[in-house]
């Protein structure tokens, strides 16, 4: 059976990124390559531009897109938005609301920190509080989705407060934007990033920015250094339909299709199609009598549940991972061992979460937690057919 085992596994990623991938996707990247000062690659990346555009919901923005992680493109908002000695507000609520901080530190721009508890959103009122204590800030940054707790955090109020005292808005959307709704250009925020590795549906590799004209002041101003990250040279090799640098030009040409399969869902559909996975998979982790770390701020990018007492959390998911092909993540830093998260984003669909509570259910009941076999998976089914 270990070998039929071996031979059988197959791969589920229900991870907070990298993500699954569509076969037509896959293939996409595997084209055969051409050289990306052609007209013919001018043509893909334009089209791949303009559906970023539809991502974000904004029409007058514009959507850079480098080669790098999604944290790349973090650095990318910080170096062309401030300057050195600026004063910026963080949201930090856990590991992805601190880099915006480490960031910021580390190119000189001085930072007020908005302290969330790990599993709890940031209340708008909090954060107007904190403004209105604090003189001469220039921008506030924050996080739509927080994959390290699973919180989604109220960006629209945000931005209304953060407009209220005509400040810039930065948000990372690197596991919200096609997941969760981001109005670009109704919230008025100024700049946003995110990454290709998640609601994408696309391998890593591809950080995408978008940048209202409302942020080109601070971005002329700006004299923190950047040469790679430069939004100035990324905006005039776009007007050429090219990108400043040698582009990941097989990821591009995923993108193409991969964004292209987005539209023809329709993005509303796209969110509300993850709103509904989201909430089965959180009702059946509650049928199981097990607890949700984020509670009511739970989004819909993953679902982020305590781990129960008397197991090695990490240990059962590893052994899950490596027996089944199955693979769901654990808690990271000061959350490893008390938590594990369920990723739902993406290419996924009713049977994957049928699939993922399964497995969780096996990966408890192995290790001695006591469950009753098929409880969550009757719930998961209960809602998504009814």
């Amino acid at each position: 059976l270990n070998g039929m085992q071996k031979i059988m596994k197959k791969t589920y990623l229900f991870t907070p990124g990298p993500t699954q991938i569509p076969p037509d996707v896959v293939l996409a990247e595997a084209s055969p390559m051409i050289h990306h000062r052609t007209s013919e690659f001018s043509e893909i990346f334009s089209n791949v531009s303009e559906d970023l555009k539809y991502i974000f919901q904004t029409r007058k923005g514009e959507v850079f897109t480098f080669a790098s992680s999604g944290t790349g493109g973090m650095e990318a908002c910080v170096v062309n938005s401030m300057s050195r000695g600026d004063k910026a507000i963080v949201v930090s609520g856990g590991k992805f609301g601190e880099r915006w901080a480490q960031i910021c530190e580390t190119f000189g721009v001085n930072v007020v920190n908005v302290d969330v508890e790990n599993g709890k959103a940031v209340d708008p009122d909090v954060l107007d509080d904190t403004i209105k204590k604090e003189k001469d800030v220039k921008a506030v940054f924050v996080t739509l989705s927080e994959t390290s707790t699973g919180v989604v955090h109220d960006i629209e109020g945000i931005a209304k407060v953060v407009k209220g005292h005509n400040l810039l808005l930065v948000v990372d959307a690197i596991s919200g934007i096609g997941v969760h709704p981001l109005m670009m250009d109704d919230w008025g925020i100024d700049i946003a990033v995110t990454g290709s590795q998640k609601g994408c549906m696309l391998p890593p590799g591809l950080a995408f920015v978008c940048v209202a004209q409302s942020a080109w002041a601070s971005i002329e101003k700006s004299d923190l250094p950047k040469y790679y990250w430069s939004f100035k040279k990324m905006q005039k090799a776009l007007s050429n339909k090219t990108t400043a640098y040698t582009p990941a030009i097989t990821l591009i040409m995923a993108a193409g299709k991969a964004l292209s399969m987005i539209r023809e869902e329709g993005i509303e559909n796209v969110w509300s199609r993850h709103a509904k996975l989201a909430h089965a998979t959180r009702e059946g982790i509650k049928a199981l009598g097990l607890e949700l770390f984020a509670g009511d701020a739970s989004g819909n990018v993953l679902t982020s549940v305590k781990a129960p007492e008397g197991i090695n959390i990490d240990s059962a998911i590893k052994k899950l991972r490596d027996e089944t092909g199955v693979t769901i993540t654990g808690g990271q830093d000061e959350l490893k061992g008390k938590m594990f998260r369920i990723g739902h984003m993406g290419y996924v669909n009713e049977f994957d979460i049928v699939l993922a509570i399964s497995a969780v259910e096996k990966c408890l009941h192995e290790n001695g937690c006591k469950i009753e076999l098929g409880k969550g998976v009757s719930k998961v089914q209960e809602i998504l057919v009814g």
